[in-house]
């Protein structure tokens, strides 16, 4: 062998370590040599995902050569995810993190030949030292480079005093591009800004609690349906998805009943399917993480408790379109189906509408054989946030309020004494009681959904009693009551 080879590490097992920048990750890689050379598995996408990497979806495979030790490049922070491998020779790398956030400046520094390699995500700075004389090293990009792309890019001076790097072969003596040595240092850096989150449907219950959730965060965009219509194919072709991270799809056709009569059913499958859709190709295709909003009704309430692995069972249009929507979004590779019962936010609901009732004397007639519980926006929204930012496994998961089960009348009573009225003025009757002669979708008759999976996750839905003892209680819709 060669005396290059000999400096190879042969047959270490594949692994990765964790290093002081958030999401940047030094690989092991397994090289296997003998008299003629080496070969090594240089990016396995199975194997790797196995170990913790990002499936970040490589679309550009690049090869820098160098002919002479001591060749310096950076220090670059891309606006995408780079997976950097030795082909030949030996480099020392530095990765600063330029991203906006708590651990911008941070500072990593590793010594790379073939057996090793690294993940740099979008936005940390990295630079290239050469430490032998025909050094090669490739890398992987999850976007295709752009001229428009390069205006995108944050740099740093090697020379930064901050960062401090301790590069091997002084910068005076190393070779240096002229446009990097006239870099910012660091106190002059703008940090690279995040990639969005775009909430659909934020003027809806559910869209103004997310508005409160990320209350002054810049990397959160809203879009009502005046600005993004599901309905509308221009409001996907009018935007430019690279810049964004994730969508969450606040946005649904509602309307229980009307999605019975013939206008009402195209209307559903338009917007909670078709829509969905959509959303879910723009997804695959730029790699965003897509979270969409389910309902008890994909289920008929046979279950006492409703797990997420139960299948679909809806017994209306409403519900089969939400069924449907779920099956579209379940394809995505980064998805969370967020699956949630009987909601209550800011503006028109069914707590509201006791509340005004229990004021102006009237002794309503409510269901009291539809059992569930109520799920205030504020949790749903902390939950999404949660699931987005906790590093949380993607899926289906279910979010209600905590606590015991209750029936729409016990929810009712429990509005009428908050505003000082006698529960006991809240009239019980079954759904078919309450439905008798009018035209009306059927409802599931258990709606409990089953907290377990998001639990395990490190977020606890708050009772919705204690919500709702807390909650505004203001005019609104009257649901299942009259």
């Amino acid at each position: 062998m060669s005396d290059a080879q000999h400096s190879i590490q042969f047959s270490r097992p594949l692994a990765a370590r964790e290093t002081p920048i958030p999401g940047v990750l030094l690989i092991d890689l397994p090289v296997h040599g003998d008299n003629r050379g080496w070969f090594k598995e240089n990016w396995q996408r199975e194997k790797m995902a196995a170990l913790g990497l990002p499936d970040f979806g490589p679309v550009q495979n690049n090869i820098s050569f160098n002919a002479k030790a001591g060749t310096t490049r950076g220090i670059h922070a891309e606006p995408w995810d780079k997976f950097v491998s030795v082909a030949a020779g030996r480099v020392f790398g530095a990765w600063v993190d330029l991203r906006e956030g708590p651990s911008f400046g941070t500072v990593f520094t590793a010594e790379l030949d073939p057996s090793t390699a690294i993940f740099i995500p979008r936005g940390v700075g990295n630079a290239f030292q050469t430490l032998e004389d025909s050094t090669a090293y490739t890398y992987l990009v999850n976007d295709h480079w752009s001229a428009a792309a390069q205006g995108e890019y944050t740099f740093l001076n090697l020379a930064d005093e901050t960062a401090a790097v301790p590069w091997p072969i002084p910068l005076e003596q190393a070779e240096l591009s002229e446009k990097d040595r006239g870099h910012p240092r660091l106190a002059d850096v703008t940090p690279m800004r995040p990639r969005k989150i775009l909430v659909l449907g934020a003027d809806g219950q559910l869209g103004r609690a997310l508005r409160a959730a990320y209350d002054g965060a810049a990397h959160v965009e809203f879009a009502s349906r005046r600005e993004f219509d599901l309905a509308d194919p221009a409001s996907f072709d009018a935007r430019n998805w690279k810049g964004y991270a994730a969508v969450i799809n606040a946005a649904a056709y509602t309307a229980v009943d009307a999605a019975e009569t013939p206008e009402g059913r195209r209307a559903a499958w338009a917007v909670n399917v078709a829509a969905v859709a959509q959303l879910a190709r723009i997804a695959v295709e730029h790699r965003l993480t897509l979270v969409h909003v389910s309902s008890d009704y994909v289920f008929d309430g046979a279950e006492a408790v409703h797990t997420e692995e139960e299948p679909f069972s809806p017994l209306g249009v409403y519900g089969q379109t939400k069924a449907a929507g779920d099956a579209v979004v379940s394809v995505v590779p980064r998805h969370y189906i967020v699956r949630t019962s009987w909601v209550i936010g800011e503006g028109r609901n069914f707590v509201a509408t006791m509340a005004d009732l229990a004021r102006r004397g009237v002794e309503p007639a409510v269901v009291d054989d539809q059992i569930g519980r109520p799920t205030f926006t504020a949790d749903i929204a902390a939950g999404i946030r949660h699931l987005l930012e906790g590093n949380v496994p993607y899926g289906t998961y279910n979010l209600t309020g905590a606590g015991e089960d209750a029936s729409w009348a016990d929810v009712a009573a429990d509005v009428f004494a908050a505003v000082g009225r006698d529960p006991a003025h809240v009239g019980r009757v079954s759904t078919a009681e309450y439905f008798a002669g009018r035209s009306a979708a059927p409802r599931p008759l258990r709606s409990t959904l089953d907290l377990a999976k998001i639990q395990t996750t490190g977020f606890v839905p708050s009772p919705w009693t204690e919500r709702l003892r807390a909650h505004p209680l203001a005019e609104g819709d009257d649901g299942d009551a009259r």
